[in-house]
């Protein structure tokens, strides 16, 4: 009737089993071409795909959230063709880590990248780090947490995208690292660093302070700004090194912040360090997890010493 405000529609959208296929089929596609632009990580499953969909049911667009007991089945499915994470080589590393010491626009990110390449930690443990979390003398990191950054739009009066502290990945997460030598020499240079800028930590997040990886404004650093600055880092050393020669013996490939935890487990493997003590230094709740990635990095050890033995064996 006139005058009387306009009842809102809602629909309900029921999905029968031919129909809920074709959403797993969807899924599946879009992880493959996500993973074939680099850009699939697996938050796109547990995160953004699955709470899209919620919207929906929130929304009041679709009765159940269709992608609900299928996550499962689509990390399972043959046909997603997902890309083998790569570490650097040894040649990439050094190109990599010489080109962040003596580069004058890049050294400031020299501490943080070495001390992913040197611990193997991840992520949000290494944003996280806090200077009462390491110990100089005894030369330790006490990893207790992780620092992450998402969205909090669906938690009531909040918004947007901000820090949040959270226990570690598992329990197993919960570990001492030993520093190499270059770690400690990072961390040292970090901190004279910002004793020189008069740079100091700034931010409070759920109690904790005094981050070591800050950015110019003293705030805590995050994925997004490494990786963008891994990108660049990567186009000017290589640029570079064009510059130097026609053919460069070795340039960097795309690689992301993760890649340089793999590289750390790399490297152990090639070094011969005991299977259990490289998965108590990367914190893995599944050894599982751990002897794939020693299973690859042998095999391409065992090629690689292969290729040389072949004029051994000519008669």
């Amino acid at each position: 009737m006139e005058g009387q405000p306009m009842r809102e529609k809602t629909y309900h959208l029921y999905l029968n089993e031919e129909e809920r296929s074709r959403v797993i089929q969807s899924l599946i596609e879009l992880k493959n071409n996500l993973a074939a632009q680099g850009r699939y990580t697996d938050a796109v499953d547990d995160t953004v795909l699955h709470q899209v969909l919620q919207i929906a049911v929130d929304d009041d667009f679709i009765r159940n959230n269709p992608s609900d007991n299928v996550l499962r089945e689509l990390k399972k499915a043959h046909c997603f063709q997902s890309e083998k994470r790569r570490a650097l080589t040894k040649p990439e590393q050094e190109l990599f880590l010489n080109f962040l010491k003596t580069h004058p626009v890049y050294e400031h990110w020299y501490p943080v990248f070495a001390v992913m390449i040197g611990t193997g930690l991840r992520v949000g443990e290494v944003t996280g780090l806090r200077w009462c979390d390491i110990d100089m003398e005894s030369g330790m990191i006490d990893v207790n947490h992780t620092l992450v950054y998402y969205d909090h739009r669906t938690e009531g009066s909040k918004s947007g995208c901000y820090f949040n502290v959270n226990t570690t990945k598992t329990p197993a997460s919960m570990r001492q690292v030993p520093m190499l030598g270059f770690v400690k020499e990072a961390f040292e240079h970090e901190k004279q660093k910002q004793e020189d800028l008069g740079l100091h930590c700034e931010v409070t997040i759920d109690g904790y302070t005094d981050f070591i990886f800050i950015n110019r404004f003293g705030q805590a650093q995050h994925q997004a700004t490494l990786n963008k600055a891994i990108r660049r880092i990567i186009r000017d050393c290589n640029d570079e090194q064009f510059l130097h020669s026609d053919e460069p013996d070795v340039l960097l490939p795309h690689f992301s912040c993760h890649s340089l935890r793999h590289t750390f487990t790399t490297r152990m493997c090639e070094a011969g360090v005991n299977i259990k003590v490289i998965q108590d230094a990367l914190g893995h709740s599944d050894i599982s997890t751990t002897l794939n990635i020693y299973a690859d990095v042998t095999k391409e050890m065992k090629a690689e010493e292969f290729k040389g033995l072949d004029s051994y064996f000519k008669v």
